[in-house]
């Protein structure tokens, strides 16, 4: 279940902005990329990294270039804080019909967030390597007429690249998912703000995409 209220550090999540696990695991593969958080003695250091998300949900795989020195602060079996935007927009109080009455009204962020938290372990075999990669790929490149394929690649050029990497793997603890998109504001607000956002900036168009218009 996602929570909705501050709790062990956890995200704070409001009634109004709750999502169900299975919605905060789309935001995830929607947002295809998150930023990984740890904690060393010099202080929090973080990564942004492409993501696949193993099928049981109990996993999250990726990797990192060997020199970037995030791995080696990591170091193995330790907590991670992994998190996901997937939409993402300001909203002005323009945006909202209901201001004539009250113009009381200020600015806002409409957002698709989530946040998983679990226990990292680096890989070095290259099997494991070729397999994440493998699996990242194809992932990304599904919809395409032409898949770009890992096992297309020179043998000795792939693993050459493969060892210039060091796998990551995520063992899940828990997933917290919040979609706030003007659940707050009156029906007329909110219609307006998705109607806004239709022909905007690409931000606003997929916070957009998220906001369902009244029966």
């Amino acid at each position: 279940m996602c929570l909705i209220t501050w709790n062990n550090g956890r995200m704070y999540v409001p009634a109004k902005f709750a999502v169900t696990p299975d919605e905060a695991w789309q935001i995830v593969d929607d947002a295809g990329a998150g930023m990984l958080v740890i904690t060393t003695p010099q202080g929090l250091a973080s990564v942004f990294l492409p993501v696949v998300v193993s099928e049981d949900r109990r996993s999250i795989w990726s990797h990192v270039a060997k020199a970037n020195p995030w791995w080696k602060a990591a170091g193995n079996t330790g907590e991670v804080l992994a998190l996901f935007v997937a939409a993402s927009a300001y909203v002005s109080p323009r945006n909202y019909p209901s201001r004539r009455e009250n113009p009381n009204t200020v600015p806002t962020w409409n957002y698709a967030a989530a946040e998983v938290r679990g226990t990292l372990t680096l890989h070095t075999e290259l099997e494991w390597k070729h397999e994440q990669v493998r699996a990242l790929t194809h992932h990304f490149e599904q919809g395409s007429d032409e898949k770009w394929l890992v096992d297309d690649l020179d043998e000795r050029y792939r693993d050459g690249q493969l060892q210039a990497i060091v796998g990551i793997e995520i063992v899940v603890d828990s997933i917290e998912g919040k979609a706030k998109l003007s659940q707050n504001r009156q029906e007329v607000d909110r219609l307006s703000v998705r109607e806004h956002f239709e022909h905007g900036t690409l931000g606003q168009r997929l916070v957009a995409e998220r906001m369902t218009r009244p029966e």
